[in-house]
């Protein structure tokens, strides 16, 4: 495991990259929201980050987060993402757990979360499996606009997700990124939705994503380095 030193450097560089990229898109730094993937990292790591100025962070496992949560308490401004797969079953905790949920992808899920929270609406995002691979949830392109219908009035849609394939290149998966881009849109144009937020690009594409359009970055690796078995 790296230190915590390493830790703060490691995230100056991210964040100097992000810059970089956001200047050759001509886009605003701040439009663009770094959250660090800290799945099997422990609560230690992310207290390092949280110091060097981080406030995002994912997870991929409800129960994982949740024992992170407690330990970090202390710290009131982290924001929670959710960027594993969520089962129905555990919608309720989640719910309560998660400022953003970023995989949301069934109608089954949109019910069990409007009915886990009645304060206010939970926030999320759907998943989408642009190249229609087996191993990865997220819904079909052609169901996009069905959820998202689905999901009206029962919880906040703030935009979109990806997970591309992997590719030899970085640059090889910038259609994708463009895909989902567009299809963000089209949506937003026939919907009326607002879908502000597009969450695409991790440690080996995360620059390709912010010039195609990314407002949320997921990376893990970069910052903390090969991920804890």
């Amino acid at each position: 495991m790296i230190d915590d030193n390493e830790i703060t450097e490691r995230l100056e560089r991210v964040r100097s990259r992000i810059e970089a990229s956001a200047r050759r898109a001509g886009r605003e730094i701040a439009s663009i929201r770094l959250v660090l993937a800290s799945k099997t990292q422990p609560a230690s790591a992310i207290r390092a980050a949280y110091h060097a100025g981080a406030r995002d962070f994912g997870e991929n496992y409800v129960q994982e987060a949740i024992a992170k949560r407690a330990e970090l308490a202390d710290l009131k401004d982290i924001r929670w993402h959710l960027i594993g797969h969520l089962q129905t079953n555990k919608a309720k905790v989640a719910a309560a757990s998660f400022d953003l949920i970023q995989s949301l992808d069934s109608t089954r899920l949109v019910e069990a979360l409007a009915r886990a929270r009645k304060n206010s609406p939970v926030r999320a995002l759907i998943e989408v499996n642009l190249a229609g691979e087996s191993s990865k949830t997220g819904v079909a392109p052609d169901q996009v606009e069905a959820l998202l219908d689905a999901a009206r009035g029962k919880i906040e849609i703030d935009g979109l997700m990806t997970i591309p394939p992997p590719a030899a290149t970085p640059e090889l998966v910038r259609p994708y990124f463009v895909r989902l881009r567009e299809m963000r849109d089209r949506l937003a144009m026939r919907s009326g939705v607002a879908l502000r937020e597009l969450s695409m690009g991790m440690t080996d594409d995360f620059e390709i994503a912010i010039e195609e359009g990314a407002t949320i970055v997921r990376v893990g690796r970069a910052v903390f380095g090969e991920r804890i078995q």
